[in-house]
């Protein structure tokens, strides 16, 4: 990709009056006179071949331009390495105040559409014109003004965007998972079906005392009953399936030792199966165990459906409470209840590495009562960051509180709602820590990281009236966002 270019044979001089005279088409100079417009003097005439690089992505602020003629395109490169186009400067247009203004870096590549014209201004030209040129400046902070709403309404959409990608691909796991266990066990439940109904069929050929159907009722009463047992521990668990299936082997029990895990899952031991064994005849008695089975390992599929369908239904509230959070409106929320809808969306990242999560929500936490947008957000970022700052195996911590808060002397207190992030990561390094909030900052490479996670809720927290503070050390990074209960 070509570098940014550098002007073959720039002009520095005054303004020639064709020059002056096609500043008359730039939008934000065409109500000024032309000696104001000579407050541009000194600007270098540059031409910018087609395809050539103007500034790309990432870097600095260095220039303020005026596009006297031909077309710029402005693209950002995705992280799969695509051109994501977002506008087109045409002729006309004055750009780059707003990466020198604030002190950020380019958030785009820009690149020439067809062969172009621009007056360019360097950084300290552009400072001496903002100071010396009152109705320049003027036009210039205007214009401004106006790009810098659009950029955050941009930005604050990229970010929910990037967001959603990261709850899309939560749910893909947390869907796929109780999903599949519900299609396993709905397979193996039609096998129990087939099975009984053929063991059933065998019976009704068979004649049998009442003692012995009785006898039979007994059992299934029993290991209906018995299902919620105390779990027995892996060296408990062999022992009892190695004894009962030794057992159902010289009771001639065809496939004993592949039945004996089932019973043994519901208390059953070989006690319990010793009258049946007595009063029923061995292949009857063998039919009764395989059908018990049959009933106990339905019993137990049909528990994994309907803890399935409970996980499904689970994370479709949490996505609804979140998509629908913040429309605007006065809205009560309950922040628990909030930061729990975004734990059930990443869950699948803490089970990825393998994370202790220790929560503590207070009990008595008083609801939220604002119009303020985003705050979902705010958990999801914050959260999203710690995951990926803690190591394998590491720890997050996450805590609500309320917080009493005297503003004035005679003045009743503010409840403020508290939260708080941690993670056990590297922390974030002292150079860099002044910076974690700027927008576009990220350290990571162009087209993976957009910068705006921390920007943005920076931005939500204040817009809600609320402070958002860290500390960071090698292996404690701690977030805790305040937000009044009502606006101040």
């Amino acid at each position: 990709m070509p570098s940014s270019v550098i002007s073959t044979q720039p002009v520095t001089s005054t303004l020639s009056p064709e020059t002056i005279a096609r500043l008359a088409d730039v939008s934000i100079l065409a109500s000024l006179n032309e000696t104001t417009l000579h407050c541009l003097d000194g600007a270098t005439e540059v031409h910018l071949p087609a395809e050539q690089i103007l500034v790309q992505q990432g870097e600095a602020a260095r220039f303020f331009w005026i596009l006297l003629s031909g077309a710029i395109d402005i693209y950002s490169v995705l992280p799969d390495g695509q051109e994501n186009i977002h506008h087109t400067i045409d002729q006309g247009i004055a750009f780059g105040e707003v990466q020198l203004l604030a002190n950020i870096p380019s958030s785009a590549t820009y690149r020439a559409a067809a062969d172009c014209e621009l007056l360019q201004l360097d950084e300290e030209q552009f400072w001496l014109l903002m100071t010396s040129c009152p109705g320049v400046r003027q036009a210039i902070l205007g214009n401004m003004a106006m790009r810098l709403a659009k950029m955050q309404a941009a930005t604050f959409q990229q970010e929910k965007m990037a967001s959603l990608g990261t709850l899309a691909a939560g749910l893909m796991h947390e869907l796929n998972n109780p999903g599949a266990a519900a299609r396993r066990a709905s397979s193996q439940l039609r096998e129990n079906l087939v099975l009984m109904h053929a063991l059933t069929a065998r019976w009704a050929k068979t004649e049998m005392t009442h003692e012995q159907k009785q006898c039979m009722f007994d059992l299934q009463d029993f290991a209906l009953g018995a299902s919620l047992t105390r779990p027995l521990s892996s060296i408990e668990q062999a022992d009892a399936e190695e004894a009962l299936a030794a057992w159902m082997e010289v009771a001639e029990v065809q496939d004993a030792w592949k039945l004996a895990p089932a019973l043994v899952s519901v208390g059953i031991k070989s006690e319990d199966l010793e009258h049946a064994r007595e009063i029923v005849p061995a292949n009857v008695f063998s039919d009764s165990i395989s059908w018990l089975v049959a009933l106990i390992s339905s019993m137990q599929l049909v528990g994994i459906v309907e803890e399935s369908v409970s996980r499904v239904t689970d994370l479709v509230q949490a996505v609804k409470s979140y998509a629908y959070e913040g429309r605007g409106e006065k809205q009560v929320i309950d922040v628990n209840s909030s930061i729990h809808a975004t734990l059930v969306i990443l869950s699948h990242k803490i089970r990825e590495k393998e994370l202790t999560l220790d929560k503590c929500f207070a009990t008595d936490l008083v609801s939220l009562k604002t119009d303020c947008q985003g705050l979902n957000q705010i958990w999801t970022n914050l959260l999203d960051n710690a995951i990926d700052a803690a190591p394998q195996g590491g720890q997050l911590t996450i805590r609500t509180w309320a917080d009493q808060v005297y503003t004035g002397v005679r003045t009743e207190p503010r409840t403020d709602i508290c939260v708080m992030f941690r993670d056990n990561g590297p922390g974030i390094p002292p150079e860099i820590q002044s910076r974690i909030f700027d927008p576009f900052y990220t350290t990571k490479a162009v087209g993976v990281g957009t910068g705006l996670g921390l920007g943005i809720v920076f931005r939500i927290v204040e817009q809600c009236h609320g402070t958002l503070r860290f500390t960071s050390s090698p292996g404690d990074t701690e977030f805790v966002v305040r937000l009044p209960v009502t606006k101040g």
